[in-house]
C-alpha cells in the first residue's frame, strides 16, 4: 500500500441543494478531498461549495430526474483511491469517518462497503433498531453507477457491510411532506419503469409486491414501533410498488 492509498474523496451530487449543503460540507471537511458534481443549479449551491474550497465539476441537467446519470462522472472526477458518496442532505457522523479511515488503512479491506444510514420521517429519525444500508464507500477505479434511480454502484471486487458502532452512520436530513413524497414517487417510478420495463409483471406482481413491501417495512424493519407514523411509512412503501408495477403494465399495453 502506497502513502496515498488511504486517502478518501467525498463525492456529492447536487442540484439546487443549498438548503442543507453547508451542514453537509461541515460534516465532511476533514476528509482529504470533497468533489461537488453540480447539475447546473440555479440557486447558490455552487457558491456555497466554493466557500468550502470544494472541487466543483458540472454535469448537464438536461431532462434527468435524479442524480444517478451523473454518479459515474462524479466518482471518476475524484482523485483518491477511496470514494465516499454523500447526498446533499446527509451528514457524516465523526464515528463514521473514523471507521472509514480504518478501512482505508487496512490492506485486507474489501473493495466496497454498505454503510448505515438513519432516515427521518414525519419529524423523527427512524430509531436505532433499523438502519438503511447504502453501498456508498468503495474503491474508485472501475466503479460504475447505473443511470437509474434506486440503484447501487457496480464495484470491481468483494463488498461487505461496514462493521461499526451505532453512532457511525449517515444522518439523512430530508424530511419530506406527503406532497413532496408523492411528487418524488411519481418521478422516481417513471425512471424505474424504464429500468424494469422488460419485467413480466402482471396481476400477481400488482398484488404481492406491495404486500411484501408493506410486510417488510412494517414488521421486519420495525416501523410498527413508530406508531401511526410507522403505519403511514409502510403503506407509502407499498403504494410506491403498486404505482411502479401499474406503470410497467400500462407501458406494455400501450406499446
Amino acid at each position: 500500500m502506497t502513502a496515498t492509498d488511504n486517502k478518501i474523496s467525498v463525492v456529492i451530487n447536487t442540484y439546487n441543494a443549498s438548503l442543507h449543503l453547508a451542514k453537509v460540507l461541515d460534516s465532511v471537511k476533514e476528509f482529504d478531498e470533497v468533489v461537488v458534481c453540480d447539475m447546473e443549479s440555479t440557486d447558490n449551491t455552487c457558491e456555497i461549495a466554493q466557500e468550502y474550497g470544494c472541487k466543483i465539476v458540472t454535469f448537464p441537467k438536461a431532462n434527468h430526474k435524479s442524480a444517478e446519470p451523473a454518479r459515474t462522472f462524479a466518482i471518476q472526477s475524484a482523485t483518491n483511491k477511496w470514494v465516499l458518496v454523500v447526498d446533499a442532505d446527509e451528514l457524516v457522523e465523526p464515528e463514521l469517518r473514523e471507521a472509514l479511515y480504518a478501512v482505508a488503512n487496512n490492506p485486507d479491506s474489501a473493495a466496497g462497503y454498505y454503510i448505515p444510514r438513519k432516515n427521518m420521517f414525519m419529524g423523527m429519525f427512524v430509531r436505532d433498531f433499523h438502519f438503511d444500508y447504502q453501498l456508498r464507500f468503495f474503491i474508485r477505479e472501475g466503479t460504475v453507477w447505473p443511470p437509474y434511480v434506486h440503484t447501487f454502484p457496480v464495484i470491481q471486487g468483494p463488498v461487505e457491510k461496514l462493521k461499526c458502532s451505532k453512532q457511525a452512520c449517515l444522518l439523512h436530513l430530508m424530511d419530506e411532506s406527503m406532497h413532496e413524497y408523492l411528487e418524488k414517487m411519481n418521478l422516481y417510478t417513471d425512471d424505474e419503469t424504464e429500468k424494469k420495463r422488460d419485467k413480466g409483471y402482471g396481476l400477481w406482481a400488482l398484488l404481492w409486491r406491495p404486500a411484501w413491501r408493506f410486510f417488510k417495512k412494517y414488521f421486519m424493519d420495525g416501523s410498527f414501533r413508530m406508531g401511526t407514523r410507522g403505519l403511514i411509512r409502510a403503506l407509502m412503501a407499498a403504494v410506491y410498488q403498486f404505482i411502479l408495477v401499474a406503470k410497467i403494465i400500462e407501458k406494455r399495453y400501450r406499446d
